[in-house]
This record gives structure tokens, sequence and C-alpha cells, in this order.
């Protein structure tokens, strides 16, 4: 990064925590590179879990990192991420970058540092997706009441430190509308990073269904079971999370888990597929690309993220959109995809207009940008 000043400004990278590779990290690990001198700052770092290139950065934790069984439990410290979050110091740094999905925009900055969010949501566990996380299906006696405790503070603390940022940018044009929802801010959009080179072109149409997905209750993977148990066909699952042991004990026998598994064999598996199937609903979809990528169509859920990249129309089909989240709903696409024709080649030109190179070049104007129009003054009031 270049400016017209004498001094390169010190940059920190703000992400939640750093336990595996999903499309925040994904996020994270493009900044790490158009910005190789920041330093990284998390909640929490299992080490091993992230790429190199985000390994091989500075990374500094707060004190959660330090406390029993964090490393896998962290999510169950959620009513001390604001405290940890508020607590690291950022005093050295000139722009700070967070990376927000629940607490990192929190964080506390001199007046003269520019803070641009980059926001994946607002923090879904407490706001649109609360029942899903923690009703009596998904949670706990004790981890509902102590929830109902703490989610009151924590929606008020969300609220309140949506002031901290100069400037949102959000993942998608449905995170955009949330942000100015909950938060009454503004937010620029820029799509997430992704790395189309990964994956290969293929023509060859593929005898099975494809998911790949944490297993958390929003992914509604258990939609995606009931309707395959229904029509028999092979559905290959990969992915693993809370949800594990519940979703394997749903599924007959014409469905497969492999467990996360690396780039090659997601490779192979994206070209080997007839379709992907994505059941839940998201902020952005970075996995429904990467199969557009590999030439082959989403069945998507219709709602939230994927409406702007799942497009079912005459004039481009890079996929089918459900309306209802019910097995019916999911029954009735897998069938009308069945007897549809696509175009590899055109699921992967749509895909390439959202590469990682575009993000990269896109986030490096934009910080560029606003760093050189910076004035103190302009955060909010």
């Amino acid at each position: 990064m270049t400016t017209e000043s004498h001094k390169q400004p010190r940059i920190a990278i703000v992400h939640e925590w750093l336990t595996g590779m999903r499309g925040g990290e994904k996020c994270v690990e493009a900044l790490c590179e158009v910005f190789p001198d920041a330093t990284l700052f998390t909640l929490v770092h299992v080490k091993g879990s992230v790429s190199p290139t985000i390994g091989a950065m500075p990374i500094r934790t707060s004190f959660i990192q330090h406390l029993p069984f964090a490393q896998k439990r962290y999510r169950h410290y959620l009513p001390l991420f604001p405290t940890a979050i508020e607590r690291l110091d950022l005093r050295e740094f000139d722009i700070v970058i967070s990376s927000n999905h629940a607490v990192a925009k929190g964080v506390r900055t001199k007046p003269e540092t520019l803070h641009i969010c980059y926001c994946h949501t607002p923090m879904r566990y407490i706001w649109n997706l609360y029942d899903e996380y923690f009703g009596k299906n998904s949670s706990g006696l004790l981890t509902r009441a102590g929830m109902k405790l703490f989610v009151n503070y924590l929606r008020r603390w969300d609220v309140r430190t949506a002031k901290n940022p100069h400037f949102f940018i959000a993942n998608s044009r449905n995170v955009q509308q949330r942000i100015s929802k909950i938060y009454g801010r503004e937010a620029d959009v820029i799509y997430p990073p992704v790395d189309t080179s990964l994956f290969q072109l293929s023509e060859t149409p593929g005898n099975y269904f494809l998911i790949v997905s944490a297993f958390v209750p929003y992914k509604r993977i258990d939609l995606a079971i009931e309707a395959f148990n229904r029509t028999g066909e092979k559905l290959v699952i990969i992915g693993s999370g809370p949800d594990d042991e519940k979703l394997r004990s749903m599924a007959k026998p014409n469905i497969e888990f492999l467990g996360w598994q690396p780039d090659e064999v997601l490779r192979k598996h994206f070209a080997g597929c007839k379709a992907l199937v994505f059941p839940g609903e998201e902020d952005f979809g970075i996995v429904p690309l990467e199969a557009m990528a590999s030439g082959k169509p989403v069945i998507a859920y219709a709602k939230g993220g994927a409406l702007e990249t799942v497009l079912d129309s005459d004039d481009l089909k890079t996929g089918i959109l459900f309306k209802e989240q019910t097995v019916e709903s999911l029954v009735e696409a897998i069938r009308t995809l069945n007897k549809t024709t696509f175009s590899p080649k055109e699921l992967r030109r749509h895909a390439l207009g959202f590469d990682r190179e575009v993000y990269k070049k896109k986030m490096n104007e934009y910080v560029l940008g606003r760093w050189k129009s910076f004035k103190p003054e302009s955060r909010q009031p």
C-alpha cells in the first residue's frame, strides 16, 4: 500500500477468532496479502487451523486465549467477547480494519485512527438467528437461561459500538440492508473473495449432489437430509461442527459424510457433482460461487445472499431457487434441476466476476482512498 505521505500507515486487522478457514477467514487471508505488514488481532487463535498466509502474520490474542477449553469452546464465552475485544491495545496503529460478524467492530481506537469495518453481518447470534442458536431444539437449559440474562446487554453493546467505525463495508446488499436496519449506518458493498483459480471447469455430468458446510443450525443441513432421505438420490456432505452427531443419525445410506477435506478433495467433489445444495439463509455465501467456478449449478434457498449469486431467470440461469424452507419445496427444486440444462462455461464466467483478485483490488483502493481523505472529526457522533 502506498500513500502520498512519507510515512507508511501502520495497519491492524481485527477478526473475532482464528479457528478454521471459513468465509470470514478467506476474507482475512486476502487482506493479509493486500497488507502484508499489518498486525492481526483476534480473541482466540488455534495454531495450525488457518492458512499459512494468516499463520505467518504477527498475531495478538485476547485474554480469552488463556481461559479453560477456550480453543474448542470459545463460543461459550460469548458474554465476555465485548470486554475482550475492547481490551485489545490498538494505540500504535493508524488504520484498523475490523472483519466483523460478532464483536470485532467494538475495538477501541485513538481519535486519529481510521477504522473501517468489513461487516459479514451484525451479530447473528443475538439478532436474526437467536432462536436457531438458543431455542429449545438448539441449546441446553443452562445455555438458554444464560443467554436470556445477557442478550439485551449484548444487543445494546452491539448497537452502541456501531458508532465506532468511520466507514462500513458490507459483504452483500443483503447485509447492507441489515446494517441499515439494525445500526442505522450506511455501508458500501464489496463482495467477498472467491478463489476461482482453485477450481477447474468440469463439463462432465455428475451422479451425486454436494453440500460443503459447517454443521450449525442455521445452515439447515437437516432440511437437505430429510429431502434426500425422501428422494433416495445420492448426497455427499463435506464439513463438520456441533450438529455432527445429530445430522449423521438422521441420514439414510444414500447420504455420505466425509468430514472436512483439503482443497484437492474439495476440487474433485465440486467437479464430480451434479449440483451444490445450499439450503440455509446466508449473509452472502462463497461456496455456491466455488461450485459455479467448477461449472456446476446450485440449488439454494431464495433468501439472503444467495439472491445475489444464484440466478434463476431466462436471461441467465446459474441454479434453482426454492422459495420455502420446507422439505417439499426443496424436493421440488431437486426435481426441477434434474430436468434443467445448464452451461458450465456460463456458470464459470459468472463466478469469475467475484474472484479474489477483484476483492483485493477493491479493498486496497477503498482503504487507500479513505486514508487519503481521512479526517479524525469524521467519526460518527
